[in-house]
């Protein structure tokens, strides 16, 4: 219950209680206009290096605190949300449609692709306090609309549960995300660690797919972009793809390196790895390939323009049926006075969120309690490394929805 006492105490006045209980939602990041096209402040390298003056290479940044005048107006959940429920084409439902293994394994990594989102260099999202939720679905697409949920599950270290099912019940996703930000001096490398799940209910496969890294350059050049390997395997068909997130030329000491939206790699047998089946190319921001080595045949894999070109903003459609955990309602106010560039206000509504947290965990851990998610188990393999599983077998509609296409249009 502590999320709902965001609302109702530590505010001044009725205008405050009723500001802080606003769902305020935001552009998802995309290639045309959005956040991206507002959030370019003057002198932003400059600021951005001045951040880490006193940060030693090799800190751990999971729980660095940014002033409010670097932050996206959203959350870290809405942002690993937008990944999956944003998008202008179908690309979940052709993964359930393939014919063959190929096709399906081909299909998951055209869509694992298009949850790589255009990142903005110098801001971050908010991250997120614990038991905060962040509850949407979709109108259309995938198996008549997908049904989105994530749950933050712990706080230190930082883990975020998702569970997203579809209405006809032919697709689930279960995923378990840390991410692990490091300082080392001349940029920041953000790995995130845990596994991705998403399973084709209809044909029996379980695909677990990586996330590439974003590094922050500071040196010499400013830059935001992907990078590292990623893999992506169904143990069912014995298929197995691997890219790299990379640039097209090597770099000389931050120099150069050509583009740095480069996707590369190949599908081949896990057991038979030497005999690549088809192999991938391109440029995650604008279009990947794929060749048939048996064919010599070239087709597009992924479009980026068709899939993440200019996105649909979330609405609320039930207002009564929004948690007071939600991520829009928690961190509403912030965003709100981010996004009317009233800095004093936004960094003074973030300090009561993240105050006001602190000392419910102090509150708990005086009392010898331990909090469990509500929508999630929560546990650490052999490798230390945090898995989740969700409690129930299916997302219910969310009271925030995407609109579709035809109506966002």
């Amino acid at each position: 219950m502590y999320l709902l006492d965001l609302f109702t105490n530590n505010v001044e006045s009725e205008d405050e209680a009723e500001a802080a209980c606003a769902v305020v939602l935001t552009p998802p990041l995309s290639l045309e206009g959005g956040l991206a096209a507002e959030l370019r402040p003057a002198n932003l390298a400059q600021r951005v290096l001045s951040l880490f003056l006193n940060v030693r290479p090799g800190s751990d940044l999971s729980h660095f605190q940014l002033p409010a005048t670097f932050n996206l107006p959203k959350s870290q959940l809405q942002l690993y949300g937008e990944g999956v429920y944003c998008a202008g084409e179908d690309l979940l439902g052709r993964c359930a449609r393939g014919r063959d293994s190929l096709e399906r394994l081909a299909c998951v990594v055209a869509w694992s692709i298009s949850t790589t989102r255009p990142p903005i260099f110098g801001f971050a999202p908010y991250n997120p306090v614990l038991g905060e939720t962040h509850h949407v679905s979709t109108t259309s697409g995938c198996g008549g609309g997908l049904n989105v949920l994530l749950e933050q599950v712990s706080h230190r270290p930082p883990v975020t549960a998702l569970h997203a099912t579809d209405a006809r019940g032919e697709v689930r996703l279960v995923w378990c995300q840390s991410p692990a930000p490091r300082f080392h001096g001349a940029s920041v490398e953000a790995a995130v660690r845990g596994a991705r799940e998403l399973r084709l209910l209809r044909h029996a496969e379980t695909y677990v797919i990586g996330c590439p890294g974003l590094l922050i350059r500071l040196f010499p050049s400013p830059a935001c972009e992907w990078s590292g390997d990623v893999r992506v395997v169904c143990a069912e068909s014995g298929l197995e793809a691997q890219l790299s997130y990379c640039r097209t030329r090597r770099s000389f000491l931050g120099f150069g390196g050509g583009d740095a939206r480069c996707v590369r790699g190949r599908i081949f047998h896990s057991a038979e790895p030497g005999d690549t089946l088809c192999e991938i190319d391109g440029f995650w921001d604008r279009q990947v390939t794929r060749r048939d080595l048996a064919t010599g045949e070239v087709s597009v894999l992924y479009d980026a323009q068709r899939a993440i070109g200019d996105l649909a903003t979330p609405v609320v459609q039930d207002r009564k049926g929004v948690s007071a955990s939600e991520s829009a309602v928690v961190w509403g106010e912030v965003s709100n006075a981010i996004l009317k560039k009233d800095w004093e206000t936004a960094q003074q509504a973030k300090r009561r969120v993240e105050d006001t947290a602190r000392r419910f965990a102090k509150e708990r851990n005086d009392r010898g309690e331990v909090w469990t998610p509500k929508h999630f188990s929560l546990s650490q393999n052999k490798s230390g490394d945090w898995e989740c599983w969700p409690l129930e077998d299916s997302v219910p509609p969310a009271p925030i929805v995407v609109p579709s296409s035809s109506s966002s249009s």
